[in-house]
């Protein structure tokens, strides 16, 4: 049987679940996930298990935070004045907001993770929420597509 190689184009159903067995992400949500094999468009850990995969297979990928989104980074956390909110925001601990930081000369947007309200400050957490998570992903590999071919692109 065909298996997936460097290159290879694939197509995966899969159930992200943390330690705790809640479930994160699901393809049963989003659809299949496709992606090439080696274009880093995924973790790199769930990447190398999808090698040397078969069609139909299952597989269960064991991610050590360190090998998903890093350990959780208490710096990035901060408290700002909620006088700098716009006022028609209703911060709640678990809203997400889209703050401004700068950077190098450029500001960017970034999300920022409510973490605590008061009457005159909110906590943010610049954070991936999935910092300091292991992660379990239950993949079964649906599809291979061969990795096209320079001649394809020429």
């Amino acid at each position: 049987m065909e298996k997936a190689q460097f290159g290879d184009i694939v197509t995966v159903v899969y159930d992200g679940v943390l330690n705790d067995g809640n479930i994160f992400d699901s393809s049963d949500d989003s659809g299949p996930l496709e992606f090439q094999i080696g274009s880093k468009s995924v973790l790199p850990g769930f990447e190398d298990a999808i090698l040397d995969m078969t069609e139909g297979e299952t597989r269960t990928i064991q991610l050590p935070h360190e090998e998903a989104y890093g350990a959780k980074n208490e710096e990035l956390t901060q408290t700002v004045d909620r006088k700098n909110l716009s006022t028609d925001i209703d911060p709640k601990p678990g809203m997400v907001l889209g703050l401004t930081m700068e950077k190098d000369g450029t500001s960017h947007q970034v999300p920022a993770t409510i973490t605590q309200v008061t009457d005159d400050h909110i906590t943010v957490d610049y954070n991936h929420p999935l910092a300091g998570q292991d992660l379990i992903f239950h993949v079964t590999l649906q599809s291979i597509k061969p990795a096209p071919s320079a001649d394809n692109n020429a």
